[in-house]
């Protein structure tokens, strides 16, 4: 059995629209295939330095990420190796970024930085929506995200297989996609700097 450990993140917020690209990744992955013992596939969100452990105990590690690269709202990149931390540092978006770019040099000052690094990101397209959901130009490339994803891991000798039940979700079941884009009230009614579902206010 290949003893690498893979640690598959996905990182952002899912309040903030396109923000929430890295995690929709993840979800994806564990909704359709099932992975060796050796992957772990993990909702990072916005934890910063609480993922460093994580991050410490991977021999490879694969971040999906929406980052801000100046480029086309949508377009899809594939980042490796020592160029990863340059690329999460390229342009803040958020605090999540500030924090994940400290995970990476903390895992490097202790000698435990992941041998193979891969970021996979988006150009975000809209990030000023509260309790939106992804937009169509970055929804699209998920597909095209997830298939880089499967490279690298049989790279890593890690092919995960089709899954034929349904599976455990890798966190709350009322952030899933369908559901919460169900239940986002029409661009006319709702209020765009907040959502009343997470601000627990009643909708006027």
């Amino acid at each position: 059995m290949n003893s690498k450990r893979i640690l598959v993140l996905g990182i952002g917020n899912l309040l903030w629209a396109d923000e929430g690209f890295g995690v929709r990744c993840v979800e994806a992955l564990n909704a359709g295939w099932v992975f060796p013992p050796q992957v772990e596939l993990m909702d990072g969100g916005t934890q910063g330095l609480y993922l460093l452990p994580y991050v410490q105990e991977a021999d490879c590690l694969l971040v999906f990420d929406a980052v801000d690269y100046g480029d086309e709202p949508g377009m899809l990149r594939e980042v490796v190796g020592d160029q990863v931390p340059r690329f999460m540092g390229v342009k803040k978006m958020s605090l999540h970024q500030t924090g994940f770019q400290e995970v990476l040099m903390a895992a490097e000052l202790t000698g435990k930085l992941p041998a193979e690094l891969v970021l996979v990101g988006v150009q975000p397209v809209e990030l000023e929506d509260y309790g939106g959901s992804l937009r169509d130009a970055v929804k699209a490339q998920m597909p095209a995200a997830l298939e880089i994803a499967f490279k690298w891991l049989a790279h890593w000798g890690a092919t995960p297989d089709a899954r034929t039940g349904l599976a455990e979700r890798i966190n709350n079941p009322a952030l899933a996609i369908d559901l919460y884009e169900g239940e986002r009230p029409p661009a006319d009614q709702a209020y765009r700097l907040g959502d009343a579902r997470f601000l627990n206010m009643e909708a006027s």
